[in-house]
């Protein structure tokens, strides 16, 4: 029984977490996720929902990734370039990002990257706003 309730709890940690805007933490919002894949790559990253933020900040999980470059689109076809260039090692964050304009509505993240480390793994990339 009690295999059950853990599974059961982690079931829920886990879909709540895996759904843009229903996570928070500290004032931070999730806004979505990539998984990608080993060696020099891009992706892009398309944002769910309404809200409107100020800032933006990447979290690397399961593997270490160099930024190369990243593009924020906006909902009325605005993009901002974010010249990253720098090294996320495994459980660590970008600088916090401010957006252009202030408070705006995101459309789509696109980054280019080279994954570290490691040969046949992937890395996650988390984006999380602050309004």
């Amino acid at each position: 029984m009690k295999s059950i309730q853990i599974f059961l709890l982690a079931c829920l940690i886990f879909f709540s977490c895996s759904s843009p805007g229903a996570l928070t933490e500290n004032g931070w919002d999730f806004l979505g996720e990539k998984w990608v894949n080993f060696g020099v790559d891009h992706d892009e990253l398309t944002i769910l929902g309404k809200d409107e933020y100020r800032q933006i900040q990447l979290r690397v999980t399961d593997g270490p990734l160099h930024f190369l470059d990243m593009k924020v689109h906006f909902d009325r076809g605005g993009i901002q370039d974010v010249p990253l260039k720098a090294v996320i090692r495994q459980g660590q964050k970008s600088r916090v990002i401010d957006l252009d304009g202030g408070l705006r509505h995101l459309n789509k993240i696109t980054f280019w990257y080279e994954t570290l480390g490691f040969r046949n793994g992937r890395a996650r990339v988390a984006v999380w706003g602050f309004r």
